[in-house]
């Protein structure tokens, strides 16, 4: 039998705690006179202590001088364009929700009409402007609510975007150019209730517009989990992580996000697209739902799902390894994943990650000084690593206490076949607790003319290095040829493993003051480092999706066939492209 539905969170117009900028409102960095940096708040384990070795250490890798005291200056008075008012739809939409479920209120309106792609929708809402912003923000808080909407929407011509916790980051909320409906934003996080457990066999009904730390919360009251972690966990929703086809850090326990939903909820305007029952497997011929998952607000609302839950893990420990070099810890994550035992997540971070990650500790005092000293000398001098080659693995173990115990034994063994190192559990929960600050640093750099993102990518093992070595030289030729101050940071981590391959998530940025057209260079680049990932032999996305922001390489991975026939399954489900997002295959 299922429980009953939990409590839904509906106490506000908006929950979303955050602005234009990535997280919370209450957590930024920010520079002291004496050049240290120091992190507001109290929400990571980077907060709350100066940080004096992070100028010095971006100052030395980019090469520049950046001058911290002088920051770029944001846009006065965003620009919005006007509301495209369709009087008969908002006639129509005032008798089926309430009057503080929809607004064209300018913030809400220019806060939903972007998602976290540096150059094309964080840059330009912070220091430029956007082309074109929603002209309505509707918050639905149910299945009947969104039919509703939808069915409202194809009566009076009105384009409908989806929007879950709006950390996309492929450019998938911009409104398509030419568009010239008026635009709705379909904000889910009201829909944000767990609506049954069944405890007999583990699974939950979930509304889709539930964050995954909402829903880490409700569920741990019941003694669950889910176990779904991406870096954007905090504030991403479950219908996005559907939507993009996402992939938490703890896949190896839980699976990717294919992995553990068994049923959707779709609802479009020719109908609801779902299961009639939920099962943990089947085989009832060609299944619509599994073109659901990286479906990126195209076909129409996922409004919920069943998923997969678990018992909260009776161990939780944390672990790091270092190695000598890049190769070398490359080797051992395929070694490790050979054996079969594989701790929940376990990352491989570069030398130039590691060396970051080394800047943003707090100056040592007391017995801390002589400590650092002697972890140093036996690193660098009796173990002979170097301190600019050598990387580190990052390392979640959970579930039983025996389970536990094998994994740790071995990845030690695994790892001494190596000349591993054994880095301790602080420096492991620190690695995995950094994930989510970085894309704090990048916005603090933003406003010092630093410019960052990332690119993620499947490769299979035995091109790894192939893809490495053609990203670094690809980043510091075009960095070179489009005129560049100083030279790039360019930095790979293994974050997922495969039978057949890793995932391999770039960071690259660079310090673009005083060049002309800076950002549209950098997206230029942007788009011949993707080339030569593919043409070194990844993918063009592992788990962020397409969006529009990789439109130009669909060809490169679906035949025209493959396009068609996607393109009539919209035909059948939203004949007048009442989702009119324009994503993947549908980009303009």
């Amino acid at each position: 039998m299922a429980d009953k539905s939990l409590n839904r969170d509906t106490s506000t117009l908006d929950p979303t705690p955050w602005g234009h900028r990535w997280g919370y409102r209450d957590t930024k960095l920010f520079v002291h006179p004496d050049q240290s940096v120091e992190m507001t708040g109290e929400r990571y384990n980077l907060c709350g202590y100066r940080m004096p070795y992070l100028i010095p250490f971006i100052n030395n890798e980019l090469n520049v001088t950046i001058d911290f005291s002088s920051a770029r200056p944001e846009t006065a008075r965003p620009k919005l364009t006007p509301v495209n008012r369709n009087e008969a739809f908002l006639a129509a939409l005032a008798g089926v929700l309430r009057t503080d479920q929809f607004t064209t209120d300018d913030p809400e309106r220019l806060l939903h009409s972007h998602g976290q792609t540096t150059t094309e929708e964080v840059s330009r809402v912070l220091f430029d402007n956007l082309d074109r912003t929603v002209d309505l923000v509707v918050w639905p808080e149910g299945d009947e609510d969104c039919q509703a909407l939808v069915t409202l929407a194809g009566e009076h011509g009105v384009c409908l975007i989806p929007y879950g916790g709006g950390t996309n980051v492929s450019s998938a909320l911009l409104i398509p150019a030419g568009e010239d409906r008026m635009v709705v934003s379909v904000d889910t996080k009201r829909m944000n209730a767990i609506l049954s457990i069944d405890r007999a066999n583990l699974t939950a009904t979930v509304q889709a517009g539930v964050q995954g730390s909402r829903l880490e919360e409700l569920l741990a009251k019941e003694g669950l989990t889910c176990g779904h972690e991406p870096d954007s966990v905090e504030l991403s929703t479950l219908g996005g992580w559907i939507a993009t086809n996402a992939s938490g850090m703890k896949k190896n326990r839980y699976g990717n996000i294919e992995d553990l939903v068994e049923n959707i909820t779709l609802v479009t305007p020719s109908g609801v697209i779902e299961q009639r029952y939920s099962s943990p497997r089947q085989s009832p011929g060609i299944q619509l739902q599994k073109a659901l998952f990286g479906s990126e607000g195209n076909l129409g609302l996922i409004t919920k799902a069943v998923i997969h839950v678990h018992p909260l893990p009776e161990v939780k420990k944390y672990g790091s390894v270092i190695f000598s070099d890049w190769q070398t810890g490359v080797a051992f994550m395929e070694a490790l994943n050979r054996t079969g035992v594989k701790p929940a997540s376990i990352r491989l971070v570069d030398n130039l990650q590691f060396r970051l990650g080394q800047s943003l500790k707090a100056a040592p005092t007391g017995s801390k000084v002589l400590m650092g000293k002697v972890e140093q000398i036996f690193v660098t001098k009796i173990k002979g690593f170097d301190h600019h080659t050598m990387v580190a693995a990052t390392i979640v173990y959970e579930g039983s206490a025996e389970e536990v115990a094998l994994q740790e034994k071995v990845v030690a063994a695994t790892a001494k076949q190596f000349g591993g190192v054994q880095g301790g559990s602080g420096n492991g929960e620190r690695g995995y607790m950094l994930t989510y600050a970085i894309a704090y640093i990048r916005d603090f750099l933003a406003d010092y003319y630093i410019i960052g993102e990332t690119y993620e990518t499947t490769v299979p093992w035995d091109r790894i290095h192939d893809v490495c070595d053609a990203v670094e030289r690809v980043a510091n030729s075009e960095h070179q040829r489009l005129g560049f101050p100083g030279r790039p940071f360019t930095s790979p981590r293994v974050t997922q493993m495969y039978h057949s391959g890793v995932c391999i998530y770039f960071t690259h940025g660079l310090y673009h003051r005083g060049t002309e057209n800076g950002e549209e260079k950098f997206a230029e680049m942007e788009r011949t480092i993707r080339a030569a990932i593919m043409d070194a032999g990844g993918s063009i996305s592992h788990h962020h999706g397409v969006g529009k922001l990789r439109k130009p390489f669909v060809d490169r991975v679906a035949s025209p066939e493959t396009v068609e026939a996607v393109k009539a399954l919209k035909q059948a489900v939203d004949p007048k492209n009442v989702f009119g997002v324009g994503n993947n295959v549908f980009a303009r």
